[in-house]
C-alpha cells in the first residue's frame, strides 16, 4: 500500500519550481537545405517523400509540387540509379519553370558513391544510408570482426564518402545521415547487435568522417518500425553528441509506421514523445498512403505540442447528461465554418459547467447555458447569448467584427 506524505503548512509555490509549459528545445546547430533551415531554433521542418518514379519528370514534378502545396516543405525523392541521378535536372528546371523551387533531398542507397555526386550537383540534400553506402559482403562463417578489419572497413568507407563529402561542402549543400535499424552494416550487427547502439554508432562514425573534412551541415535520423527503437536510439544519439560536443540537427520518423489509425498513432507516439522531450528538429509520419495524407498528421502533432500553429485549435468536452445541444453535430458545423481559419483557439462546450473555466485559454467560446439558447464569448467575456439555430452564424460575425476573419479560398 502506497504511503501517503504527511501534511505540511509549507508553502509549496515558494519551494517548488515552476513546471514548464512550453518545450524546451535541444538547442542544434542550423543547416540550410535550400530556402529553409533546419534547426539552429527555427520552427520544425516537415517533409514527405514522392512515390513517383523519378525517371517519370512530369510526373514528378506534379507530385513535388502537390506536396509543397499543402505545407510540406523538404520533398525526398528515391534515386537509385544514374539516369535518376540526372533526371533531377530537368526536375528542378521545371519546377522553377512552372511552379516554385522546392527544396530536394535525393535518397541514395546500395553502392551509390558515383550517384551521390551526381545528385550533389542539381538538389540541396542528400541523404546516405550507413548500412548500405558501401557494400560489405557477408561472411556467413564469420564470428567477429577483428579491430584491424574493423578499421579497415572504416577507411574504405571515409575514402569513398570524402568526394561526396567534398562536393557538399564547397557547395554549401547538406546531407542526411540516415540510419535505419533494419538495414545496420555487418560489422555493426556483429560489434554492437542489432541495437541502439549500433544505430548511433553507425551514426557517429559517418560524422566523424564528415568533420575531418569540414563539413558540418549535416542532419541525423535512426529511424526503425518499432516505437522503443526508435525513442532509445534518438536519446542515446543526443547524449552522445551532447558529450562529444555535437550539436547536429535530428530527423524524427518511424518508419514503415503502416496505414490508417494505427499508423497514425505509432508514428504520434514516437514522433510526439521526443519533441516533448526537446529533441527534434524536422519530421516525416511515414504512412502506407498517399504522401500527402502524411502532413495534416505532422501539423497535428506539432500543433498539439504547441511548437507550430497552423490551423484552428479546437477545445471540445466529451459531452455528458449536463450538456444542452448535439455537441457532436455543433462541434461538426464549427469546425466546417472555421477551418480555413490559421491561429485561432475556438471552444466549443456542452454547458456552463465546463464553459468559461475549461476554455479560459481559447479566443472564442461557444457555450450551451439554457436549452435552445447558447453564449458566445470572447476569451472570458460573455459577448451575446443567442438561439442555438444561429450560433454559427453569429460567431462567424463575431470573429469577423474582431478583424480575425478570412474568407474561404
Amino acid at each position: 500500500m502506497q504511503t501517503l506524505p504527511t501534511p505540511t503548512t509549507t508553502n509549496i509555490a515558494s519551494t517548488t519550481p515552476a513546471f514548464e509549459t512550453t518545450i524546451q528545445r535541444r538547442r542544434t546547430r542550423p543547416v540550410k537545405v535550400g530556402d529553409v533551415t533546419i534547426g539552429g531554433g527555427y520552427p520544425v521542418v516537415v517533409q514527405s517523400m514522392i512515390n513517383e518514379d523519378t525517371l517519370d519528370i512530369a510526373g514528378s514534378v506534379a507530385a513535388i509540387r502537390r506536396l509543397h502545396e499543402i505545407g510540406c516543405e523538404i520533398v525526398r525523392v528515391t534515386v537509385p540509379s544514374m539516369a535518376h541521378a540526372k533526371a533531377l535536372s530537368e526536375i528542378k528546371q521545371k519546377l522553377k519553370q512552372t511552379y516554385q523551387d522546392v527544396p530536394i533531398v535525393a535518397d541514395v542507397h546500395h553502392n551509390g558513391m558515383k550517384i551521390a555526386l551526381e545528385v550533389a550537383k542539381h538538389i540541396e540534400k542528400v541523404r546516405i544510408n550507413p548500412g548500405l553506402y558501401v557494400f560489405e559482403k557477408p561472411d556467413l562463417n564469420r564470428t567477429e570482426y577483428t579491430t584491424t578489419e574493423f578499421d579497415e572497413i572504416g577507411e574504405k568507407i571515409a575514402d569513398t564518402l570524402k568526394p561526396l563529402v567534398i562536393s557538399l561542402r564547397d557547395q554549401g549543400k547538406a546531407m542526411r545521415i540516415g540510419v535505419n535499424h533494419g538495414s545496420l552494416a555487418e560489422r555493426m550487427l556483429f560489434t554492437y547487435g542489432d541495437t541502439p547502439e549500433g544505430m548511433v554508432e553507425s551514426a557517429l562514425e559517418f560524422i566523424r568522417i564528415c568533420e575531418s573534412l569540414d563539413f558540418h551541415n549535416i542532419v541525423i535520423s535512426l529511424k526503425a518500425s518499432r516505437v522503443p527503437v526508435m525513442l532509445a536510439a534518438y536519446r542515446l544519439m543526443a547524449q552522445r553528441m551532447d558529450a562529444e560536443g555535437m550539436n547536429y540537427p535530428l530527423h524524427l520518423g518511424v518508419t514503415e509506421a503502416g496505414d490508417g489509425e494505427y499508423g497514425r498513432i505509432k508514428s504520434t507516439a514516437g514522433i510526439a514523445t521526443l519533441l516533448a522531450d526537446g529533441i527534434g528538429d524536422t519530421i516525416r509520419v511515414s504512412l502506407t498512403e498517399a504522401p500527402e495524407k502524411e502532413i495534416p498528421v505532422c501539423y497535428s502533432i506539432l500543433q498539439a505540442l504547441g511548437l507550430r500553429k497552423t490551423m484552428v485549435e479546437y477545445v471540445a468536452c466529451p459531452s455528458c447528461g449536463r450538456t444542452l445541444f448535439n455537441l457532436e453535430e455543433v462541434l461538426h458545423k464549427v469546425r466546417q465554418a472555421t477551418n480555413h481559419l490559421t491561429g485561432l483557439d475556438i471552444a466549443v462546450m456542452g454547458c456552463i459547467v465546463n464553459g468559461p473555466g475549461e476554455m479560459a485559454d481559447a479566443d472564442y467560446g461557444y457555450v450551451g447555458k439554457t436549452p435552445g439558447y447558447i453564449s458566445l464569448y470572447r476569451g472570458r467575456e460573455e459577448i451575446k447569448k443567442v438561439p442555438q439555430d444561429q450560433g454559427v452564424e453569429e460567431l462567424i460575425n463575431l470573429i469577423k467584427g474582431d478583424g480575425r476573419w478570412v474568407e474561404p479560398s
